[in-house]
């Protein structure tokens, strides 16, 4: 997606031209073009049996979508679960969870 967003639009040999190497398949990034279509994701418009794709959903959108599937997939929905493993795994430094605090009790005034 974030090519596609970058590119703002682009056909699939655009969108694997702007991957690093080593370039993946151009079936590999078709199919996932075509499946991203499938989710809403993206949509597309012909160019004589080319697809020059284009996003449909902003970064934001994607974010949320994504995260509530990370969330609901992985931590049983649960934030705390979520913080918790991070925390755990030493991926989050205590001054960043100290942050996290602040910014949850200036929300809850």
């Amino acid at each position: 997606m974030q090519v596609i967003w970058d590119l703002e639009k682009a056909f699939v040999k655009d969108a694997i031209e702007h991957l690093p190497d080593p370039k993946p398949h151009y079936n590999t990034i078709a199919t996932l073009m075509k499946r991203l279509e499938e989710k809403g994701y993206l949509a597309h418009t012909e160019y004589g049996g080319s697809y020059e794709y284009y996003p449909i959903i902003g970064k934001e959108n994607y974010k949320q979508t994504f995260m509530k599937k990370v969330l609901n997939t992985f931590f049983d929905n649960s934030y705390f679960n979520m913080l918790a493993y991070f925390a755990k795994e030493e991926k989050i430094s205590p001054e960043e969870m100290k942050e996290l605090v602040k910014m949850i009790e200036k929300d809850k005034k």
